[in-house]
């Protein structure tokens, strides 16, 4: 039970620092994440955006606390499922539903509110069975979003095999393609149960190989972009939230 609680608390550490990079940028830029659609048009936009990234700021580094942990994790759970997931793409998904990139781009924030449920299911003080039901639900919503990522890689492989290196064999469409597999077959198996720990420590991997070959050579020959920075620390907290969902799995025994 020790390690297992060891290895959790890295995987917090890791998902709120993705957090706190997220909350950082939107500071230094002064506006909402790109992932957090506000129209440029909304009165006190600015404000409302300071509002946002210090709430992640402070947020995220309570996650960094053990005696914190739940607070973090309840404040980010409910911003990103009510605020960012509902509110803020909520009106983007009625105006665009016939689209697949509305859902797999909304599914990246549903993720992390799905990590924050996980990390306080596992760290509040409540009863053994709702923090285990609560847990799973933080697990399936989140084998769902892996589906929704795999599916872009197909639906949007013009786009997702130039982000591959160049130079790594076979073909960038190999990797763009497989890649998108990989991440199907970890949602179905966190669905279904069957080898979902296996399957998302190999997911936990893949993004790890993300920020390596895609994300951080990016932001090194353009550290000026927001959306490059933006997307380097989307992946920091999947990572987070890919670790926290396969140690969530080892101690429930799945």
């Amino acid at each position: 039970m020790a390690a297992g609680k060891t290895t959790m608390a890295l995987g917090c550490r890791v998902y709120g620092l993705g957090v706190m990079a997220i909350a950082v940028l939107c500071l230094a830029w002064g506006t909402f994440d790109p992932g957090q659609p506000v129209p440029k048009a909304f009165p006190d936009r600015t404000a409302l955006a300071y509002a946002a990234a210090l709430l992640m700021l402070v947020a995220g580094a309570a996650i960094e606390w053990r005696r914190t942990v739940a607070w973090g994790a309840a404040a980010l759970t409910a911003y990103y499922a009510f605020i960012v997931v509902i509110l803020m793409n909520g009106r983007v998904v009625l105006a665009h539903y016939a689209e697949f990139g509305t859902y797999s781009n909304i599914a990246e924030q549903l993720a992390i509110a799905a990590g924050g449920l996980i990390i306080y299911a596992m760290s509040a003080r409540i009863e053994a069975t709702l923090a285990a039901r609560l847990a799973r639900l933080g697990q399936l919503t989140f084998g769902v979003c892996a589906l929704l990522f795999g599916g872009a890689h197909f639906v949007y492989m013009n786009l997702t095999a130039p982000l591959v290196p160049q130079w790594l064999p076979p073909t960038q469409a190999f990797w763009a393609y497989a890649t998108g597999f990989g991440q199907i077959a970890a949602g179905i198996a966190i669905l279904t149960g069957k080898q979902a720990r296996l399957a998302v420590i190999l997911l936990t991997a893949m993004y790890v190989s993300f920020a390596l070959l895609v994300w951080a050579p990016w932001l090194l020959a353009d550290p000026t972009s927001h959306w490059i920075g933006s997307e380097n620390a989307l992946n920091l907290a999947l990572i987070g939230v890919a670790w926290v969902v396969a140690e969530s799995l080892a101690r429930l025994g799945r």
